[in-house]
């Protein structure tokens, strides 16, 4: 998969950052009674390939329990994929040590959905945010320390005089603040955002956002942002890779994504996205998608997306689509793709 040109993406890059490679994490569950029992591989992620650049935002979005935080977790190294490469700036993470894998994690940092839930009760602010650099540098100065705290308090909008406060005396967008400025102490060149602010309240959440964009630009940092809310993926993202069921769906540039989608699983997800205005959010919408989506435990043979589609065939049922690249640019997931004209007309008032 190849650079697009992005707002946020130098034209003269070749090489992406993050280049993933048939990833697959599966875990093993065991099934049955007492007496009988078998184990059956839970499929969270199963077959991933996509690249990231510097300086770009790829939003990844999907159903809860398509696998969007489980890929997470399996490119930081705290789950071991069953097969598949983790190539971070060429060198392929999955194939590292313990001793190994903790060292890159300086170069990339994850922000968590909970923001008071990922902050240790018991310590300081400024403890909270100083943890990292503890860790990776013990012999620093004290005097170090606390200048890049205080520094990076008032990088995220924090005030520095609030360092030796603790995490319940602080709002739900101020603690995740301290999230991202904890993210941010090493200097990491990628930070893995975890539906970062699925747990704030909508006019928190363009806070956290915009404070995100900025400091992408100010420190050209690379960004993988999941979430489940397309209209909130739209707005920072560069590209958005659709999951379905530990599959990547679709992967294109934000705009033609949400403009003309290739997969009917993206169509039927931005048709969803909620109206601002009450009289038209009333009226029903047609997204075309039927039932629920599958127990990865027992995932549908060919396309795993076929026992929702409406436009499936036979060849859906037998074959699984490769994700494939269009003569465009834009990669997608479906034998039909072609033929389909998904094209989303804009409704009145419509955030979409």
């Amino acid at each position: 998969m190849s650079a697009n040109m992005k707002r946020r993406v130098g034209p003269g890059q070749a090489k992406p950052v993050l280049k993933v490679q048939d990833l697959a994490v599966h875990y093993q569950l065991e099934q049955g009674g007492l007496l009988r029992s078998e184990t059956v591989p839970l499929r969270a992620v199963d077959g991933m390939s996509f690249e990231l650049y510097r300086g770009e935002t790829l939003g990844v979005v999907g159903e809860s329990g398509c696998g969007k935080s489980t890929l997470a977790r399996a490119l930081l190294g705290l789950v071991r994929p069953r097969r598949g490469r983790v190539l971070w700036l060429g060198q392929d993470l999955t194939q590292l040590d313990e001793k190994a894998l903790r060292k890159k994690r300086k170069e990339i940092q994850i922000i968590f959905q909970d923001p008071l839930a990922s902050l240790n009760p018991r310590m300081t602010v400024g403890d909270i945010i100083a943890e990292p650099l503890w860790t990776f540098y013990p012999k620093i100065a004290r005097v170090q320390v606390e200048e890049r705290v205080r520094g990076m308090m008032k990088m995220v909008g924090l005030l520095p005089n609030q360092i030796n406060r603790y995490p319940h005396e602080f709002s739900g967008g101020q603690c995740q603040r301290i999230g991202i400025a904890r993210a941010l102490v090493l200097n990491p060149q990628l930070i893995i955002c975890d539906e970062p602010v699925s747990a704030l309240d909508v006019s928190i959440q363009a806070q956290i956002i915009n404070l995100l964009r900025d400091l992408q630009r100010k420190l050209r940092l690379s960004l993988l942002f999941i979430a489940h809310d397309l209209a909130v993926v739209r707005h920072i993202s560069d590209r958005v890779m659709v999951m379905y069921l530990g599959r990547a769906m679709e992967v294109a540039s934000a705009d033609a994504l949400y403009r003309r989608p290739l997969h009917p699983y993206t169509s039927a997800l931005v048709k969803a996205v909620p109206i601002p205005d009450p009289a038209l959010a009333r009226q029903p919408v047609d997204t075309g998608l039927t039932g629920d989506m599958p127990s990865p435990l027992n995932p549908p043979a060919g396309c795993v997306f076929h026992t929702r589609c409406p436009y499936a065939v036979k060849r859906c049922q037998l074959e699984v689509p490769p994700l494939r690249r269009l003569e465009h640019g834009d990669w997608v997931a479906c034998h039909r793709a072609e033929e389909l004209d998904l094209t989303i007309v804009k409704r009145p008032s419509s955030t979409v």
